[in-house]
């Protein structure tokens, strides 16, 4: 972890299954945290409130972001603000739009205003961002989530967008750009590079941080070893 140590960018756990949430949330290079209702069920969470609740009342000193998930503007608002009642370390995730495209823009503005930490989700333009950085409250902290491995799966640089979307946000110093949805460790590094404020990671991507400096060679010679194993213990034969 000493060289992980070098780099500026938070790193926060995305994840819905309590315990491993709870493991995270004790490592000192883990700021924050994440979840969102397709990770909640695939965890199956079937009590959206009282698992929010646990999850609360045992991380108490790092933030933690959870979903409205209404497609409705104004109950949009009224779960916001519910969500934001249950502890002063949740940022409540806003979605760009709802399932009809429609902007949220009035909705974080609301909450935002009302001084409520928002964690505006699911953006891939910086035409989107702008148009959020507009409807936020300067004074109020707030996360900006930019999917990132998202524009990377159609075949799009997502560093341009990225870089654009820090341009874009460089007025509002309270509102930072997240790195979501990566989908290698090297995303890390890359988001470091641009000044990024904040990556969310998966187990899949964290447990990966050991890695981190091992030398390629060394490397290679697992990964042989890896196939040898493998084909001895599947009695392979020609």
């Amino acid at each position: 972890m000493n060289s992980l140590s070098q780099l500026k960018i938070k790193l926060f756990a995305d994840g819905a299954d309590l315990d491993g949430m709870l493991e995270m949330a004790s490592k000192p290079y883990i700021s924050g945290l994440t979840t969102n209702p397709t990770l909640m069920r695939k965890a199956g969470i079937t009590n959206y409130t009282t698992f929010a609740k646990l999850v609360l009342a045992e991380i108490k000193d790092k933030p933690i972001s959870f979903e409205v998930f209404s497609d409705d503007l104004e109950e949009m608002i009224q779960q916001g603000f519910t969500i934001s009642s249950w502890a002063n370390n949740v940022y409540v995730k806003i979605p760009v739009t709802n399932t009809k495209g429609e902007s949220t823009s009035s909705v974080i503005n609301i909450l935002s205003k009302a001084g409520v930490k928002v964690n505006v989700t699911a953006l891939m333009t910086p035409k989107q961002v702008e148009g959020v950085i507009n409807s936020l409250n300067p004074h109020v902290e707030s996360n900006i989530s930019v999917f990132a491995g998202r524009i990377a799966d159609t075949g799009v640089d997502p560093m341009p967008i990225m870089k654009e979307s820090l341009q874009i946000m460089s007025s509002m110093p309270a509102s930072k750009l997240i790195w979501a949805s990566p989908r290698e460790l090297l995303n890390l590094f890359q988001a470091d590079s641009i000044g990024c404020h904040i990556i969310t990671a998966t187990s899949d991507i964290l447990k990966k941080l050991d890695l981190v400096d091992y030398n390629l060679l060394d490397y290679s010679l697992d990964t042989v070893r890896m196939f040898h194993e493998d084909a001895k213990k599947a009695g392979y034969e020609i």
